[in-house]
């Protein structure tokens, strides 16, 4: 987190009260019980966020099924290749619009600035505007990227150089992708 610049530490603010955060411990176990891994991660306490004061809005697009159902039967009949993704980490990877202050998580208090906040520069899992942060930032890469955004579902994009074409739909953390060529990396 701190190498990917998730925030910064700066001296307490009386106006602003920081949200609180706490860690999530799992086991990841294999198929056959044993232990593959321990996981933890920092969750903010995003309960605790003010409407209008911490975030303003949550909504983040999904792709609608309908959507979902036309591009399963266009891969079919044209014999397309189909790829469903899973983006992990992705909701720390959104840049935050709002000042939000986290306290500093257990464990990993400073000790020249143990009274200090982290001051939030990416979206956090937990926080309200994680996933809209996460989609914002995707968008924007995407519409770089020359693809349009469907007039029908705005979770649909599409990429058309005129002989081959990629679509690609948005759902939270996950992504479909699917195109007429064999190699998506062509387009």
């Amino acid at each position: 987190l701190i190498e990917n610049n998730t925030w910064s530490l700066v001296p307490r603010i009386e106006e602003k009260q920081p949200i609180g955060c706490k860690w999530i411990y799992k086991i990841k176990r294999n198929d056959d019980g044993s232990i593959a891994r321990y996981k933890a991660r920092i969750v903010a306490n995003g309960y605790a966020q003010n409407y209008g004061i911490d975030y303003e809005e949550t909504f983040s697009l999904g792709v609608k099924m309908t959507t979902v159902r036309v591009l399963i039967a266009l891969a079919i009949s044209k014999r397309w290749s189909l790829y469903q993704l899973d983006v992990k980490n992705a909701l720390l990877n959104g840049e935050l619009e709002e000042e939000v202050y986290m306290e500093q998580p257990q464990g990993y208090i400073h000790q020249q600035y143990p009274n200090y906040v982290c001051k939030l520069k990416k979206a956090f899992i937990g926080l309200k505007r994680a996933p809209r942060a996460w989609n914002h930032n995707l968008v924007e890469y995407l519409v770089k990227c020359v693809f349009i955004i469907s007039y029908s579902d705005s979770s649909l994009h599409i990429k058309n150089n005129g002989k081959e074409i990629v679509l690609f739909c948005i759902y939270v953390d996950d992504l479909i992708l699917k195109g007429s060529c064999g190699k998506i990396s062509k387009i």
